[in-house]
């Protein structure tokens, strides 16, 4: 898991000018490793920017997700430490639960499961590229890190921006974020202190797949240690090289797939097909006209198949989990809520040998 930088001792002004020489050395460094080669959060990068190309929004989610829609289509950024997913869509069919720690957007093109009890701050940039005027909406944690990201595109509804950023305008454009120190994780226990045989009975009974994380809690189970203690029938380990290969194999097939990335605070979720995939050292991408996934493959160390009962059938998955147990990506085939999964996706990923 990545480590949070503690807040920053540099003055502001001298944040703001390191970063600009870091910039002038490597123009195409990105906001996220500038912010780590300076030892500071992204967050705090982004506020040594107010007053320059950057202004401070109020964190009011449950009025600023569905005025994002006013904007047109835009790209969705969401992200995590080895995996990026970028999705091209108007946000629609957006939701906030009333105690306001929930949110969903459930549209064809932006989808998102949103856990809003983490976020922070949220900052609006415009910023001059070589490539024209970049606007941003950027939402970052109580640690600093980046949770979630919308860019505006050519299809944007320009005219819409000043208006959305001037209505949701803090007064106080204050640079202090009044960072927090994350939640100590709690120590894992060892195998033989988990009931396995009481794991795999709440596995068997399993009705809805959202309701694994509820299984985990139950039993005090890590994510991958229950996928270990599940027994073959329910979980098998894959070679890491596969992955690459189930897409793909998925693309050639025009097999519409589903695409889970997250973080602790937000999750993106592609539906459809995969098309133009290609290498670069080792990242993995797929560079569709609406959808964009950067995958770097060497921070991918357990693959699994897993298998997961529901009231519509048995549920296959595909998840990817990196040196400290986190999630990566998880990949399923394309369904929605009621209707069993389908056969070809079931009988692609289940064609590679387990480990």
């Amino acid at each position: 898991m990545m480590t949070t930088p503690s807040p920053t001792s540099l003055p502001v002004p001298e944040l703001y000018r390191a970063w600009q020489a870091l910039r002038a050395e490597q123009p195409r460094l990105r906001a996220r490793d500038a912010a780590k080669c300076l030892d500071v959060s992204e967050a705090e990068l982004i506020a040594s920017r107010l007053g320059v190309d950057a202004m401070r929004l109020r964190p009011d989610w449950a009025a600023l997700l569905p005025a994002l829609g006013e904007l047109g289509e835009i790209m969705a950024l969401t992200r995590n430490e080895h995996c990026v997913h970028e999705r091209k869509g108007p946000y629609r069919e957006v939701t906030v639960s009333a105690n306001g720690q929930m949110g969903l957007v459930v549209s064809p093109d932006i989808d998102l499961r949103l856990f809003l009890g983490g976020w922070g701050s949220v900052f609006a940039i415009s910023e001059d590229t070589a490539h024209g005027t970049q606007r941003s909406i950027q939402v970052f944690d109580r640690q600093g890190g980046a949770v979630h990201k919308i860019f505006l595109t050519d299809r944007s509804d320009a005219t819409a921006w000043a208006p959305l950023v001037e209505r949701f305008r803090t007064d106080e454009q204050s640079e202090h974020l009044d960072l927090q120190q994350p939640a100590p994780k709690a120590a894992a226990l060892a195998d033989e202190q988990i009931d396995a045989a009481a794991l795999r009975e709440g596995w068997i009974a399993l009705k809805d797949t959202h309701h694994f994380h509820a299984l985990l809690k139950k039993h005090k189970a890590e994510r991958t240690q229950a996928l270990r203690l599940a027994g073959r029938e329910w979980a098998e380990p894959l070679d890491t090289e596969e992955l690459p290969r189930l897409l793909e194999v998925a693309g050639e097939r025009h097999l519409p797939i589903m695409i889970f990335v997250g973080n602790a605070h937000c999750i993106q979720i592609h539906t459809g097909t995969v098309g133009s995939l290609k290498w670069l050292d080792d990242w993995f991408n797929v560079l569709d006209p609406q959808f964009n996934l950067h995958l770097k493959t060497s921070g991918v160390r357990e693959l699994w198949r897993v298998r997961k009962p529901s009231s519509d059938g048995v549920i296959t998955s595909w998840e990817a989990f990196d040196a400290e147990g986190e999630l990566v990506l998880q990949v399923f085939g394309a369904r929605k809520p009621g209707v069993p999964e389908l056969e070809a996706w079931r009988s692609l990923a289940e064609s590679f040998p387990a480990r």
